[in-house]
């Protein structure tokens, strides 16, 4: 039997292409964890600017203070939700020479305002002072605006609803319209107004062709509203130190405090986080 002469040349190749194959084996790892890394930096990269300016770079407000605790609790939720799409609502209460539009920003200037809710307004015939002013301005600097309407519960539906459209003109790329609800009525049982706020919203859903978005606070929606409106966008206002303005709901917007300092607007304001990205604040806007 003829003895078998090993073949060096081939098995040299083989080894040379598990040598090569594990280079780049080795090569894609590197790509695949350097990328990650990457895109696991990008994505927190607000969180991680907001940490280090929080140390090494503090804005400090020339006028306005908080306590030392409330300042604690409203750096905790930025820091928690710092990934996420901050904003802002004002009215009357703020003045046109307040704000300065083109530099807004939260958390030792490190997280950009977004968006901005706008008061239009109260009642059957009450509009805001300020709201055709702040309309304008919050365009012109290309902030995701939107109006909200203050519902007096003891007064008629149909007429605040008439109030609100004839003062807010929504156009493409606006936020849907705002019912803030936060009182009982007086003259009212709470399944009339239950039937008043239904009303007001689908006038708002027909007239603008989108659900309305529903502000209250977090124990009036519990005890009041729980229930009735689940398919509308909810923000909530919760100005205790939680997690989330509501263990059990789904909601959309926070307002986490009353006594919001930004960079760029010279009194306390009611500062909101959205609970996305701002791709996905946008997909809510009208078409």
């Amino acid at each position: 039997m003829k003895k078998r002469v090993p073949n060096y040349k081939k098995s040299r190749q083989a080894k040379s292409k598990k040598r090569q194959l594990k280079r780049q084996l080795l090569w894609w790892s590197l790509a695949f964890t350097f990328l990650g890394l990457f895109g696991t930096g990008y994505y927190l990269k607000e969180k991680i600017h907001f940490y280090y300016s929080s140390y090494f770079n503090k804005f400090h407000h020339k006028k306005l203070k908080n306590s030392a605790q409330e300042e604690q609790r409203i750096n905790r939720i930025i820091g928690d939700y710092a990934t996420k799409t901050f904003g802002f609502d004002i009215s009357h209460y703020q003045n046109k020479e307040d704000i300065k539009w083109d530099s807004l920003s939260i958390g030792n200037k490190t997280i950009p305002l977004k968006f901005v809710l706008l008061r239009a307004s109260m009642g059957n015939k009450k509009t805001d002072k300020n709201f055709d002013h702040f309309w304008e301005q919050a365009k012109k600097h290309e902030l995701l605006r939107g109006a909200y309407h203050f519902y007096r519960p003891d007064e008629d539906p149909i007429l605040q609803a008439n109030s609100f459209a004839s003062v807010v003109k929504l156009e493409s790329g606006d936020l849907p319209p705002v019912l803030d609800i936060e009182k009982m009525p007086r003259h009212k049982t709470k399944a009339q107004l239950i039937a008043d706020l239904k009303l007001w919203l689908k006038i708002m859903e027909n007239a603008y062709g989108v659900k309305p978005i529903i502000y209250t606070y977090y124990h009036y929606h519990k005890d009041v509203l729980a229930g009735e409106f689940e398919d509308y966008p909810l923000w909530l206002a919760n100005y205790n130190d939680v997690p989330a303005p509501s263990p059990e709901e789904n909601w959309q917007f926070w307002q986490f405090t009353e006594n919001g300092i930004a960079y760029g607007i010279n009194v306390k304001v009611d500062l909101n986080v959205y609970n996305g990205s701002y791709w996905s604040l946008r997909q809510l806007t009208l078409d």
